[in-house]
């Protein structure tokens, strides 16, 4: 484990020297008996006097593990980019699910892979109905994305707490098109997808986007000519990713 960690460190400065890196705060939350490892990242020039969107990232799930570190390989980078401290000026929240856990919820249907029973997902869950009550947050701008396991994740988080987010962006994912209806009309969705992607197939997307219009919804939904299962980098690429998410207010 030693390695990997030491491996995951080496690859991340490798993109983000350790100032950038640092700039990610380790927590830990801890309710009951459970705990919760995430990665924080404090509004650029913060004034605790404002109030601030908040970014949700879930990862997927080859960065699961203990070490509060690898769950910054995809997606961190995006947002230390000068344009999007300054454009997009967010606290930006990144949770890393146990090895052998889901962003799931206790039986997350088929997409569970032989984890018996998440906590991970409900750590999160009260993470953010947490955090979401500070005075700082702009309780009426909090988004949540997520690639791959954390595709399927957002999905999971967008049906258990449909009232708290104001845009999500699934990337190569999955999710339950019979748990839509409280959330399809309420949460601009822009879904990403590789049409090549052997891990995940695009079908799944095309089912829950389909799924979503059947139930009143307008998802936005993106597919990728001649790339795999790593379309979250092309999504991250995409000029108007942030823009389009930051766009987005919370419906009353």
């Amino acid at each position: 484990m030693k390695y990997l960690v030491l491996f995951l460190i080496l690859f991340l400065n490798v993109n983000l020297n350790s100032q950038e890196l640092d700039l990610y705060e380790q927590k830990i939350f801890v309710t009951e008996k459970d705990t919760l490892n995430y990665r924080i990242l404090k509004p650029l020039n913060y004034d605790s006097t404002k109030q601030y969107p908040v970014h949700l990232f879930l990862h997927g799930a080859g960065e699961r593990g203990n070490d509060n570190v690898s769950q910054l390989v995809h997606g961190s980078k995006l947002f230390l980019k000068k344009e999007s401290r300054e454009k997009y000026n967010s606290w930006v929240i990144f949770p890393q699910a146990p090895k052998h856990d889901w962003w799931g919820y206790k039986d997350p249907y088929k997409l569970n892979y032989n984890v018996k029973e998440s906590k991970a997902m409900s750590l999160v869950v009260k993470l953010m109905d947490n955090f979401s009550k500070r005075n700082d947050v702009n309780q009426n701008k909090i988004y949540v994305s997520g690639l791959s396991m954390g595709g399927m994740g957002t999905f999971v988080i967008l049906n258990l707490r449909p009232n708290m987010f104001a845009a999500a962006t699934p990337i190569c994912g999955d999710g339950d098109p019979n748990s839509v209806n409280n959330y399809a009309k309420k949460i601009p969705i822009w879904i990403f997808h590789g049409s090549d992607d052997t891990v995940v197939s695009p079908k799944k997307s095309l089912k829950m986007a389909n799924a979503i219009i059947d139930a009143g919804g307008s998802p936005k939904i993106t597919f990728y000519e001649n790339v795999g299962h790593d379309s979250w980098n092309n999504a991250f690429d995409e000029e108007d990713f942030l823009k389009w998410i930051h766009s987005k207010t919370k419906k009353q």
